[in-house]
C-alpha cells in the first residue's frame, strides 16, 4: 500500500503577485494514512478556482489549484486501517469537499460543514495534519486547493473519492466531483425539488448545466434556463431545459411567469453569485417558493432583499456548497451511470495541462459553455475558435 510512484510531476502553479498559472516540475506527493494518491486523468475548470487566481478570494499562494478530478489509484499511503472498499488500480472520482470524518460535522453526516476541510485546507492550504503534501522543487511549501488536481499526480482522502464505473467517459467525468456534485446538493439537499415542480437556474454555466439536468432527473417541470448568452441556452436545453430566456433581450419575470402560468417558480438556483441575479432568483419565485444560493461572490458582494414579501409571500432562502461526500458522491456517479447525468455533453472543450493558463483565461472571458477539463497526459479532444 506505501507510495510506488517517485520522481517528478508537472503542476500548474499559482505564484505569489500574479494571476496567471505556470507549468512546473515539483515532486510526486506521498500519500499519508487515510489517503490515496491518484494519477490524474483529467481536472475541471471551475470558477471558483478562477476567483482564487483573481485574488477575490483568499487563498495561500504558491498554490496548485484544481478540486474535480477523475484519475487511478495508484498507491494508498502507509498504516491505512480501511480503504472503504477502494484499491490500487480502481478508477475514480475525487469530490472537492474532502471530509476529514472526524469532525463534529462530519459525525452528523455534514460534509459539506466538515471544520477541517474549511480550517485547514481552505484556509492554509493543507491536509488535516497541517501539513500541505505538495511542495516546489527547492522544497518549499506548495499549497494544495482541496486535492491540488491541476497537476499530474494527487493526494486525495479515500473519504473524498468514489469508484467510476465501466460505461463512463473517464475524461469528462472529472466534472462529477464538482459540477454535478455541486448541482446534486442544490437539488437534492438545499432545493429538495419533487417531481412536478417547477424550477428557474439563473446562469446555466457548468453549475448552472448540472442543475438542469439534476432537476430533470428529479422530474421537475417545467424547467426554466435564464442566462445572457444563447449559446448557453441552447445547450441548457440540450441537457433538459424546458423553456430558455435571455436576460439581456427579455423580461426575466414576466418570463418565468408565462412558462408557470403566473405562479412563479418553487425553487430558483442562482449559480453565479452577483446580487443582481441573486435578486432575480428571488423575483421569479411563487408564494412558499425556495431560493438555493449557489455562486460564490467576489469578495464582500452584499444582495438586497426587501423583507416583507420575504415575509408576507413565505419564501425560504439558502446556500448550497457541494453536498454530503460520503453519501453523495457515489449518487452522482450512479446517476451518471444510469445516464441521468450527461458529462460528455456537459464538457464542451479540452485542455492539456500544459494550456492550463488558457483555459482560466477562456473561462474568463465567458467564451467556455458548460465545462472545461483540462487532461494530464493527452491532446486536447475538444476545441473552438472564439
Amino acid at each position: 500500500m506505501a507510495r510506488t510512484v517517485e520522481g517528478m510531476m508537472s503542476a500548474a502553479v499559482l505564484r505569489d503577485g500574479a494571476p496567471g498559472l505556470d507549468v512546473v516540475d515539483i515532486p510526486i506527493p506521498t500519500p499519508l494514512a487515510g489517503e490515496a494518491l491518484v494519477k490524474v486523468r483529467a481536472c475541471g475548470v471551475c470558477h471558483t478556482d478562477l476567483h482564487v487566481m483573481k485574488g477575490e478570494v483568499a487563498f495561500p499562494r504558491p498554490a496548485v489549484l484544481g478540486h474535480e478530478i477523475s484519475g487511478t489509484i495508484v498507491a494508498i499511503g502507509d498504516g491505512t486501517a480501511e480503504a472503504g472498499g477502494l484499491a490500487v488500480g480502481d478508477d475514480v472520482v475525487g469530490a472537492f469537499i474532502m471530509p476529514c470524518d472526524a469532525c463534529d460535522a462530519c459525525d452528523r453526516g455534514r460534509d459539506d460543514l466538515c471544520a477541517e476541510f474549511f480550517g485547514q485546507n481552505r484556509l492554509r492550504g493543507t491536509l488535516y495534519d497541517g501539513q500541505s503534501r505538495l511542495t516546489l522543487a527547492d522544497g518549499s511549501f506548495l499549497a494544495m486547493y482541496s486535492m491540488g488536481g491541476l497537476a499530474q499526480y494527487a493526494v486525495v482522502p479515500l473519504t473524498a473519492l468514489a469508484v467510476l464505473p465501466e460505461g463512463v467517459d473517464p475524461v469528462s467525468a472529472a466534472v462529477l466531483g464538482c459540477a454535478a456534485f455541486t448541482s446534486y446538493g442544490a437539488v437534492h439537499r438545499a432545493g429538495r425539488v419533487q417531481a412536478g415542480e417547477s424550477v428557474a437556474v439563473i446562469a446555466v454555466g457548468g453549475v448552472g448545466s448540472g442543475v438542469v439536468q439534476m432537476a430533470r432527473a428529479a422530474g421537475a417541470d417545467p424547467i426554466v434556463a435564464i442566462d445572457v448568452a444563447d449559446d448557453k441556452l441552447d445547450a441548457a436545453r440540450a441537457l433538459g431545459a424546458t423553456h430558455a430566456v435571455n436576460s439581456r433581450e427579455e423580461d426575466v419575470v414576466a418570463q418565468v411567469r408565462a412558462a408557470t402560468g403566473g405562479r412563479g417558480v418553487d425553487v430558483a438556483f442562482e449559480a453565479l453569485g452577483h446580487p443582481a441575479t441573486f435578486r432575480q432568483a428571488i423575483d421569479v419565485l411563487a408564494d412558499g417558493g425556495r431560493m438555493v444560493a449557489i455562486g460564490i461572490a467576489a469578495g464582500a458582494s452584499v444582495a438586497q432583499i426587501e423583507i416583507t414579501p420575504l415575509v408576507r409571500r413565505g419564501y425560504s432562502i439558502t446556500g448550497s456548497f457541494g453536498a454530503r461526500t460520503r453519501e453523495d458522491l457515489p449518487a452522482v456517479v450512479r446517476l451518471a451511470a444510469d445516464g441521468d447525468i450527461d458529462t460528455v455533453g456537459l464538457v464542451t472543450r479540452t485542455f492539456p495541462l500544459s494550456e492550463a493558463d488558457a483555459a482560466y483565461r477562456a473561462l474568463a472571458e465567458g467564451r467556455i459553455t458548460g465545462r472545461a477539463v483540462i487532461v494530464m497526459d493527452e491532446a486536447p479532444r475538444k476545441d473552438e475558435t472564439a
